[in-house]
């Protein structure tokens, strides 16, 4: 039979797949609306069928980390994790002093703002670069610089951003339910967890995660420098297309 963690993350993995389900079919909805009067009738539909799934992973912030730690009966560490620095900047860079009159528990967040950026860095740019060129929802429409995509798709579909921003929320309740204190249980409202690892929010789908503690350092580090150059890369795009309003694929010709 399966153990008390193990059945709580089935449990966990269930919830999650109910609330996927659901914002496929109100994203289904949708897109079959046309941009007229009855877009608002769709977003009230979707409003009432998403609206208990939203309450349910609110409350699942109060309480179940708390649940989970008495389950696991896992210690903390002494002390939280301080983020290094990677070459070729050296151990600690902070030449403006951001970090001179903080807290190690503040330190802590500034990385994982770092990381959780960087990775929407990465996520950005190679969207940028795909949706220029392939882009087959909405009737192949929209196209031309990907800056103004937004803008296209809320006049082609008004109501496809509600499914998208409940994702978004969903996606940062679970971050906040592993890495944040519960402030409902005794925590700080902004504080970070003292057994929680910066960007370790635990999702490795397929198994990547080097076991060696050197290669895990090592993987982390490419990713905070890739992450870093994302950032900047995914600005100058912006920058450029703003400037010229070619895609960026245009520019490089």
């Amino acid at each position: 039979g399966l153990s008390t963690s193990q059945k709580s993350s089935v449990h966990n993995s269930i919830d999650t797949m109910k609330l996927s389900a659901t914002l496929l079919a109100a994203a289904a909805t949708c897109l079959a609306v046309p941009s007229t009067t009855t877009a608002s009738k769709a977003s009230s539909r979707l409003s009432r069928a998403v609206r208990p799934h939203f309450q349910a992973a609110v409350n699942k912030v109060r309480k179940d980390f708390s649940a989970k730690s008495e389950v696991t009966g896992s210690p903390e560490p002494k002390k939280p994790v301080i983020p290094d620095g990677t070459a070729p900047m050296g151990k600690f860079w902070d030449p403006a002093g951001f970090t001179k009159q903080v807290s190690d528990n503040q330190i802590r967040r500034y990385r994982e703002a770092e990381i959780t950026h960087g990775r929407l860095g990465m996520l950005g740019v190679l969207g940028f670069l795909t949706q220029e060129s392939f882009h087959p929802l909405f009737g192949g429409n929209i196209d031309g610089p990907a800056i103004s995509h937004f803008e296209k798709i809320t006049e082609a579909a008004p109501t496809f951003w509600y499914p998208t921003l409940l994702a978004i929320a969903i996606a940062e309740l679970g971050r906040a339910r592993i890495g944040w204190q519960d402030p409902f249980d005794g925590g700080s409202m902004f504080a970070l967890r003292d057994a929680y690892v910066p960007g370790d929010i635990g999702f490795d789908p397929l198994g990547l995660k080097p076991t060696n503690p050197k290669d895990l350092e090592n993987i982390q580090n490419k990713e905070l420098n890739n992450g870093r150059l994302a950032m900047l890369a995914l600005a100058g795009f912006m920058a450029q297309e703003l400037v010229n309003g070619k895609p960026i694929l245009e520019n490089l010709q």
